[in-house]
């Protein structure tokens, strides 16, 4: 197929990209190198020069904190909106949505709303539409894991609080494997939690990304939420995503039921292996 790839640049889009190659597709990537800014992209009549002999859409644009010109409502909601709409009157029917864990009935953050706002658009039209909700991804080359590695190789492990938030990280590997599963699925209309079949807390993820680098466990130093906040507020114009916001959802913790998923790819998604952290999307079989 002729796919449009949105955010093929980014940790997700470029392996999902990779995989679509190798499986013989044509990835037709759509950003600012092709004339294509999200942050212009409001209308469906925006669209729809560029989606001509298009077969299917992969929506993977995100940021995970607001900076500079980089704002929530642009990226995570007009410009996909758009694009979704554009598709439902050129005929595309095949509509892929990359949007997160917690972009649902219980979200709070700006982002989570952002992107749910999109989510709901989509499911509102006659599309074969899928709305995938990865949780924390991990493997090589992703920001948020790079950063979570650099802190765990500290020689001792910062958390927030007691450290005891839950969370459920996913492989990106397992993500991938869903997308490629998705564009050949007669069940359609879906919306699925990409997570891994084990929750952990923060304190843990972070002990064994500490393993995985060869390095003995370390003792944990406990940072006040209210202090984390205050650094956070210093720290996002460092790194988009040092947010407070990122913080309090962090705390919140989110877990959904894996066996969707389990069902839906025919096997079970990823345990959490060392070797899992340093491999890509397409290689994540032979690296577990």
């Amino acid at each position: 197929m002729n796919i449009l790839l949105t955010g093929a640049s980014g940790f997700i889009g470029r392996n999902i990209a990779t995989a679509l190659t190798a499986a013989g597709h044509r990835v037709i990537p759509a950003s600012r190198e092709n004339g294509i800014d999200f942050r212009r992209m409001h209308s469906a009549s925006d669209w729809q020069a560029h989606l001509a002999g298009i077969d299917a859409v992969i929506n993977c644009v995100g940021i995970i904190g607001e900076n500079g010109g980089q704002r929530f409502a642009p990226l995570h909601t007009l410009a996909p909106s758009a694009l979704f709409r554009a598709c439902a009157q050129v005929g595309i029917r095949r509509v892929l949505q990359i949007s997160a864990l917690g972009a649902d009935e219980t979200a709070f953050s700006a982002y989570h709303l952002s992107k749910r706002a999109a989510d709901d658009c989509l499911r509102s039209l006659d599309l074969d539409w899928f709305v995938l909700r990865p949780s924390l991804i991990y493997g090589r080359s992703g920001k948020s894991a790079r950063l979570f590695m650099r802190l765990a190789a500290l020689p001792r492990v910062p958390v927030i609080g007691d450290g005891q938030q839950a969370i459920q990280p996913v492989h990106i590997g397992d993500v991938v494997a869903t997308v490629m599963r998705c564009l050949a699925s007669p069940q359609v209309r879906q919306a699925l939690d990409i997570v891994g079949p084990e929750t952990v807390t923060f304190a843990d993820w972070l002990q064994r990304m500490r393993e995985a680098q060869g390095l003995p466990r370390a003792r944990l130093v406990r940072i006040p939420v209210s202090l984390a906040m205050a650094l956070a507020r210093v720290g996002r114009y460092i790194n988009p995503i040092l947010q407070p916001e990122n913080l309090r959802m962090l705390e919140t913790g989110y877990k959904a039921d894996f066996r969707p998923l389990a069902r839906f790819l025919g096997r079970m998604p990823h345990t959490a292996d060392a070797r899992l952290f340093f491999s890509d999307g397409t290689d994540a079989r032979s690296a577990s």
